[in-house]
């Protein structure tokens, strides 16, 4: 090229671009025009890719990208042409690219791969009844993992010997590859990044450090815990691998429905039935809950529907502060057969009680009067 192209214009980005809009239509170009992917047309694919790389590099870099807005290319003019010499900012953009384009783990080299790495977290469904979830318990579970080997302490060589360099990569964790113009890296597939590799592998675990066990552990469970409430335990997931932390345990609780109780957070509802008679004249029933029976007053005349609170009857909070409350609806039954005597009683008793029986006008409207002298 004998003219430089406006680095905007080479990026196809307004002047105002933000630096994600700039990362954004790099990352575009640069898939589009790399030299691989236009294998018809290397020549001109190369030299766009060395035009855009270029102004990305201007513009990605405050400082530069303030003397080039200034004074034009003359202001960066000892920043032009295509460089290793890159800002921390291309070179993490190089490697999420051609990361994806190639399958390269990163451009122009990186550190060795650390050899210790944490656990795996582990997940357990614990199914308990509602009178466990009211109460709390205590409980043991089985739980299949992978357990630090013992015989060579995680390590995965045979006790007594020591890891080597591996000859592949030369303990560097990384083989480099040849791409056009610029160097790739990829990850070394004999040490997998480690740098290093056994000499002999444990007998007990075959190298990998850990061994497949069954562990029974005592889990807690706290008074009035949910359906679908998961427990943290931590440290008993899986074991690490060279060293690395254990994951965690989650318990996921499944909370059996009682036979009659709903349960609204603390709360517990109940329906409870009673006759016209007990209704009327008014009663005391003996009302089951988690902890027993407790006796309830029903006044006379009480109402279909009516709804009554027995404080604190209810479950304990989970967080420890307080008890709720159990809330009793009472249905009143109408009978469906009447021997002679409970229906002359009942006949003698309507003679005695007058209803109204109108409409009865909706809360907050005015009374039904049409229609009905």
């Amino acid at each position: 090229m004998n003219q430089k192209r406006d680095y905007y214009e080479v990026l196809g980005v307004d002047r105002n671009a933000s630096e994600q809009e700039l990362k954004s239509a790099y990352r575009r170009l640069a898939l589009q025009y790399h030299p691989d992917r236009n294998p018809d047309n290397k020549e001109e694919a190369t030299e766009r890719f060395k035009e855009i790389t270029e102004a990305y590099g201007v513009l990605a870099d405050p400082q530069k990208r303030a003397a080039y807005d200034r004074y034009g290319h003359a202001g960066v003019s000892g920043s032009g042409g295509f460089s290793p010499d890159f800002s921390s900012t291309i070179f993490s953009d190089f490697e999420d690219i051609f990361g994806d384009l190639f399958g390269f783990g990163g451009v122009f080299g990186r550190h060795r791969r650390s050899r210790a790495q944490r656990g795996d977290d582990l997940r357990y469904d614990l199914e308990i009844s509602f009178e466990e979830a009211a109460n709390g318990l205590e409980t043991k579970i089985k739980i299949p993992r992978w357990e630090t080997c013992t015989d060579c302490g995680g390590r995965g060589g045979k006790r007594g010997t020591a890891p080597v360099t591996c000859n592949t990569c030369g303990g560097r964790g990384q083989i480099r590859h040849q791409q056009g113009f610029f160097t790739l890296t990829q990850t070394c597939p004999r040490c997998h990044g480690m740098g290093q590799v056994l000499r002999e592998k444990c007998p007990a675990c075959g190298g990998e450090g850990r061994v497949r066990e069954e562990r029974v552990l005592s889990i807690k469970i706290p008074p009035g815990v949910e359906d679908g409430m998961r427990l943290r335990v931590s440290g008993e997931g899986e074991a690490g691998v060279q060293g690395g932390p254990p994951g965690d345990l989650y318990v996921v609780l499944r909370v059996r429905e009682h036979p009659f109780f709903e349960r609204r957070g603390s709360d517990l509802y109940c329906t409870v039935p009673i006759s016209i008679t007990q209704a009327a004249l008014g009663t005391e029933l003996k009302i089951p809950t988690l902890r027993g029976h407790e006796r309830l007053r029903i006044p006379e005349g009480t109402q279909p529907g009516s709804v009554f609170r027995l404080r604190g009857m209810g479950l304990p909070r989970v967080d420890g502060h307080g008890q709720g409350d159990l809330y009793v609806n009472v249905q009143v039954v109408v009978p469906t057969h009447l021997s002679r005597e409970q229906r002359r009683l009942l006949e003698a008793l309507s003679s005695t009680i007058r209803v109204e029986n109108k409409p009865v006008a909706r809360r907050g409207s005015e009374n039904v009067k049409n229609g009905f002298g």
